[in-house]
């Protein structure tokens, strides 16, 4: 069966994502985002995916991917690729810092620098950098010093009489990239080059004879073996004191350094030449994020789109009453979070909820769901909080406000070991009359504020009570079975788990994707109505991909959105897409044709096999006729007409911008423009509550 690598189709979809930044049609700071945007995704592919690879090199473990290379050929081809990947990043970054000089935003070097700028930035460097920074000495009595990950350090090369020295000066990644020259807010030096202007201050009575500016990239996997946890918790914590310290797979040097200081580097770093990146100038490029939030110069992003509030939820009810009246769909970002934060903080303050039950996979700073649970727990209710600890990069964090919640008084059940709990629900049981009606979310998306403005991402809020089962259900077994017992349902016993609506992995979603395409398959041999449309940000399980090629062959119309990695070749009757826009594309909805009997369904996993067989996932489908309407003929209609912002996949794994139209369809600028639309006729329709009911009965029709 023919597969595209994984690794490589990433690394294809992060040049994707550059391609944003070489795009001069995108606002200039926009540019500078997606370029920094790129370059931090490449650095959390060589911790994670680079990492994981190299440790099956250093295992001896010779398998061979689905495409047929072993551990050492992916590394080769990865190399090959990151480099021409980060050629391509500085030629762009050439690009920017001279259309953004021409815009009134200038990256300076020291040399560029009036000799009036170079005393008051020295002045700079003395009060507030300076004493920030230690300089460490490498010598038969100073080991070589520990390199945090991804933050930069100076290499200092000194000269006494006829001795050469070595120390390192790290610039902590807690201070700004940038400095503000001085008069100006719009011209800015990396902080590396004003320090190694100024390293001579720290070795008074020695020669400064060179200052290299490196960092280095440490292996990220985290692999917690499931026979040797005893508490998830303190393993976790355990596993990032020993990540921080894991071995260095790539680097990054600035200029043109010594063959003495690269050779003493790779010799005590115990790096390959051929991991050796040499950067033309300004290592690090995702700190560019930097500069698109300081710079003030709002002409130069995209025009501020603040989310709609749906029509069902703009009313004077409380959001109790209103989900009771039917299902509700949020496409986020169009449709405001604020009805989810709503949910949950209505759920904390209401006297009649009894219960919270509510996954947390990632979260922001200072959440409001977070401070929410806490407030709810605190007032008497029964509050059970499941925290994600193994969300990548995002453990410490967890912890932190795992224990925040412990001290509140909510249950805080951390997982179970080896599977990720990814779904992300709550259930609210609120007490009305004589009865307790459940209350549901499911989400495609995280919990979070703030990537809930720059995701897409699908939610449901529902009464229904197969959905109450279900989500119980789910809770009850995220908190209730160890890791044992879990592993045993999940292997052995999964049939005897029944689920009203819901298909949940790791028991049921990768044999029922594999069952929904081989219908489709079996309709269209029969003649009868056959297609699948299926939006998601990863293809690459081989079973899923072997049945949609059988299904394709059989005649079945398939139509694929995917952002990122794709391992399906294309075929007839098979179409790839992927949009790279404003927002990142991170929703998962498909539909299923049926023979005629349309299905729609959301999901927060792709097809992807950490998803099927490693993770607690939630597949749902969409029951109201309108919200299937709107998610087939809406949303997935318009992301599958984009011709501004879409790639198409071709049959060597690389992507071709869709050829425009005569009036091209941006498909994210279409739903900024369909929220406010509708935002207006809530506006109207809120200012026509306040007149007589004739008018208001005008108004509701209008709305109508």
């Amino acid at each position: 069966m023919e597969l595209f690598n994984r690794e490589l189709s990433w690394l294809e979809f992060n040049r994707r994502v550059l391609a944003e930044a070489e795009d001069e049609s995108v606002p200039l700071l926009e540019r500078v985002k997606f370029l920094s945007i790129a370059a931090s995704n490449l650095d959390e592919f060589l911790m994670v995916r680079v990492g994981a690879i190299r440790e099956l090199i250093d295992n001896g473990i010779r398998e061979r991917s689905v495409d047929g290379l072993t551990p050492k050929q992916q590394l080769k081809a990865i190399r090959s690729r990151v480099r021409a990947l980060l050629r391509e990043m500085y030629a762009t970054l050439d690009g920017l810092i001279a259309a953004l000089g021409r815009s009134g935003i200038r990256i300076s070097s020291v040399r560029a620098l009036t000799k009036k700028q170079q005393a008051a930035l020295a002045e700079e460097f003395a009060a507030h950098i300076a004493p920030i920074l230690t300089p460490l000495a490498f010598d038969p009595a100073h080991p070589f010093p520990f390199l945090a990950s991804g933050a930069i350090n100076l290499a200092v090369v000194l000269a006494s009489g006829a001795d050469t020295h070595v120390a390192f000066i790290q610039v902590p990644s807690a201070m700004p990239r940038f400095v503000a020259l001085p008069g100006s807010q719009a011209s800015y030096l990396p902080v590396e080059e004003l320090a190694s202007v100024h390293a001579a201050r720290f070795f008074p009575g020695l020669e400064v004879s060179e200052v290299v500016p490196f960092r280095v990239i440490r292996n990220a996997d985290i692999l917690l073996g499931e026979d040797e946890v005893e508490d998830l918790l303190k393993s976790v914590e355990t596993e990032l004191r020993r990540r921080d310290r894991k071995e260095v797979i790539w680097v990054e040097v600035g200029g043109e350094p010594s063959d003495f200081l690269m050779g003493l580097l790779q010799h005590e770093l115990e790096v390959e030449r051929e991991d050796v990146y040499f950067t033309p100038h300004l290592p690090k490029l995702g700190d560019l994020m930097e500069i698109h939030r300081r710079a003030e110069k709002p002409s130069l992003r995209d025009e501020p789109f603040n989310p709609r509030i749906p029509a069902e939820l703009a009313s004077r009810e409380d959001i109790f009453s209103i989900i009771r009246a039917g299902d509700i769909l949020l496409h986020r970002p169009y449709d405001s979070y604020t009805a989810v934060v709503e949910l949950i903080q209505s759920a904390a303050d209401d006297p009649d909820v009894v219960a919270i039950k509510q996954t947390l996979y990632r979260t922001e700073p200072g959440s409001v769901v977070v401070e929410a649970l806490a407030r709810a727990a605190q007032r008497g209710k029964q509050v059970t909080a499941v925290v994600e600890l193994q969300a990548r990069f995002d453990e410490a964090r967890n912890i932190a406000w795992a224990r925040r919640l412990e001290e509140a008084g909510v249950q805080v059940v951390y997982g179970l070991v080896g599977i990720k709990t990814h779904c992300k629900v709550c259930l609210v049981v609120r007490r009305e009359g004589n009865e307790l009606r459940r209350y549901v979310h499911l989400s495609t998306g995280n919990y979070n504020a703030r990537t809930a403005r720059l995701y897409t991402d699908l939610d449901l809020l529902t009464t229904h009570p197969d959905f109450g089962e279900d989500a119980a259900q789910l809770m009850n077994l995220v908190t209730g079975y160890s890791t044992a017992t879990a592993q045993e349902v999940f292997q052995h016993h999964a049939a005897d788990w029944t689920w009203k609506r819901f298909v949940a992995a790791p028991m049921e979603y990768h044999g029922w994707v594999l069952r929904t395409i081989e219908r489709e398959e079996r309709h269209a041999r029969a003649g009868h109505p056959a297609q699948i449309i299926a939006k998601m940000n990863s293809l690459v399980e081989p079973k899923v991909i072997e049945a949609l090629y059988r299904a394709a062959a059989a005649g079945v119309k398939i139509e694929l959105i995917v952002r990122g990695i794709c391992c399906l070749v294309p075929r007839d009757n098979i179409r790839v897409v992927s949009i790279i826009d404003r927002f990142l594309e991170h929703s998962r909805m498909f539909v299923f044709r049926n023979g005629g009997e349309t299905e729609v369904w959301a999901a927060s996993g792709d097809w992807m096999p950490r998803n099927f067989f490693r993770r607690i996932e939630v597949a749902w489908p969409i029951l109201a006729p309108a919200l299937r309407d709107r998610i087939e003929h809406q949303i997935l209609a318009t992301c599958l007409a984009d011709d501004a912002k879409a790639w198409r996949v071709q049959p060597d794994g690389t992507y071709k911008r869709r050829k425009a139209g005569p009036r091209p369809i941006r498909s994210q600028q279409r739903f900024i423009e369909i929220a406010r639309a509708e935002a207006v006729r809530i506006v109207r329709y809120d200012e026509a509550l306040k007149k007589p009911a004739a008018a208001r009965r005008k108004a509701r029709r209008k709305r109508v």
